[in-house]
């Protein structure tokens, strides 16, 4: 009984909280691929430093703090134009749509899915993070008509009352 009572709580918070599996970074994370980047810039060949940076990107993106994320976006955003193969583009297009996931913007995010998916329709990663934002696209409206529901229950609730008072 304990575990059905556990496996309920879990899901309402999984409904309210997106419940997504995308992994987390922390500051320690991002302070080594900054510091690999640093590091990274004297001398090293053009591909290497840009794998430094790509690897920068994913670890901001992936980060529990909203900077880090807003950094990591406008990191792609410069670099989506330089993609130099459509693999590359796919990448960057899917940690971008992440990164905006994670900001909170589900609708440029499943834009940028569409994207990556156009370019490489069996890409997994995109596949399922597309059905995790479209999953919250439509918990965030069920939850906005229960709010304005609610709203026009009161308002009826209150004129309905004040009618009642007059009689």
């Amino acid at each position: 009984m304990d575990a059905k009572i556990g496996k309920f709580f879990e899901s309402v918070g999984n409904f309210f909280t997106g419940g997504d599996q995308l992994p987390w970074t922390d500051r320690t994370i991002i302070a080594g691929c900054e510091k690999e980047v640093a590091e990274g810039g004297a001398g090293d060949s053009a591909e290497s430093k840009n794998d430094s940076i790509m690897r920068l990107s994913w670890a901001l993106v992936h980060s529990k703090q909203p900077e880090d994320v807003q950094r990591g976006i406008a990191m792609l955003e410069v670099a989506l134009d330089s993609a130099s193969s459509p693999l590359q583009k796919r990448e960057k297009l899917y940690l971008l749509a992440v990164g905006y996931y994670r900001s909170g913007d589900y609708s440029r995010s499943r834009n940028l899915l569409e994207q990556s998916l156009e370019i490489s329709p069996d890409f997994r990663q995109a596949q399922s993070l597309k059905k995790v934002v479209e999953d919250r696209i439509a918990k965030d409206g069920v939850i906005g008509i229960g709010i304005a529901a609610t709203v026009t229950g009161i308002v009826v609730g209150g004129i309905a009352a004040a009618l009642a008072r007059k009689k």
